[in-house]
């Protein structure tokens, strides 16, 4: 049976599930709000408790990182995620599974080949690219402050 790509367009529309757009947009902001306002909400509680601000905003960082990698290592972040979505990712959060997921499904190729030299296959880029573009950022940064004077 010959069939035009237009024919194929209609029969896969026609199978396909029904687009969850909103919801999954909803979703998103949603949980990713939520971990936003919990970070937020720890940073103030270290402040109230006399921390420097400095100190409670890199123990948040700190934490939500450990918090996304934990509920990885528990099979609980992608749980999260199938409801969330993006919302997950967006965070500081979604850096921690990006790192812990490959890990785990490597480490029986062993603590050298698999754990370790998988655990950035996905973050990987994103280190490589931020730590160039800061780079790049700090040299323009002091050409420019040269030639001001």
């Amino acid at each position: 049976m010959k069939m035009t790509n237009a024919e194929y367009k209609k029969i896969a529309d026609s199978q396909a599930p029904a687009s969850r757009h909103l919801r999954n947009l909803v979703m998103a902001f949603m949980v990713g709000g939520a971990i936003c306002v919990f970070g937020q909400a720890l940073q103030n509680t270290l402040i109230a408790l006399g921390q420097s601000k400095d100190n409670a905003a890199a123990f948040v960082s700190v934490a939500l990182i450990f918090l996304g990698a934990l509920l990885t290592g528990l099979h609980v972040f992608d749980n999260i995620a199938k409801t969330a979505g993006a919302g997950t990712l967006v965070p500081i959060t979604g850096f921690a599974n990006a790192v812990v997921s490959p890990a785990m499904e490597f480490k029986s190729e062993g603590l050298v080949l698999g754990l370790s030299s998988r655990m950035f296959i996905i973050a990987g880029p994103v280190l490589v690219f931020g730590i160039s573009a800061s780079a790049l950022y700090g040299l323009v940064l002091v050409v420019v402050q040269a030639v001001k004077g």
